[in-house]
């Protein structure tokens, strides 16, 4: 009997966006931090904020202990409105000031056109930095429109972009290797 062939329509969304995301445990410390992320920003995803199409959580390894989810967004601007609320905005302000013992990561993938990564505290490379070069985040790299702005999903809504979570002259303001500094 022959396999049963099915594909998804995506017709409906042409603006889709899939991340892939994860925490992996550096330090015992970390376990503490990863365990620590929920409920808050776990639930989250129950709540259906609008434009969260789907959830998955995922279990990326065991050892080290690496955890995240794969989500399908509307559009990416549904994506930053949820990333700029409540509690995930919280969570990140923490995370950038403290990785706790963990690094984070994520992947989105744009229907589109384009695909965004981004990889902090990240020891071991994970999805795409197993085999491209990385670079630091910085200036038009700070932020995902950023990264992706010569690409269709990027520019289309360039206007519309949100402001990040955290600015970048706020988040290098203490860095002496800051080249900004330099300048003043």
């Amino acid at each position: 009997m022959r396999v049963q062939r099915l594909t998804a329509d995506l017709s409906g969304y042409p603006d889709l966006v899939v991340v892939y995301l994860g925490m992996r445990v550096r330090t015992l410390r970390g376990m503490a931090r990863l365990l620590g992320v929920g409920p808050k920003l776990y639930r989250s995803h129950h709540d259906r904020p609008d434009g969260l199409l789907w959830h998955d959580d995922i279990i990326w390894s065991l050892f080290p202990p690496h955890w995240g989810a794969r989500q399908y967004w509307r559009d990416l601007d549904s994506l930053e409105r949820w990333t700029r609320g409540d509690p995930h905005r919280q969570w990140w302000e923490r995370f950038l000031r403290d990785s706790g013992g963990t690094g984070f990561w994520h992947e989105a993938y744009f229907a589109q056109g384009g695909i965004d990564a981004m990889y902090d505290d990240m020891s071991t490379p994970t999805g795409l930095a197993r085999f491209a070069p990385t670079v630091p985040s910085r200036g038009r790299l700070f932020s995902t429109r950023g990264r992706i702005r010569d690409t269709a999903a990027g520019g289309r809504s360039q206007d519309r972009a949100a402001a990040p979570v955290v600015a970048e002259q706020t988040y290098y303001a203490d860095d002496p290797a800051d080249p900004a500094r330099h300048d003043e």
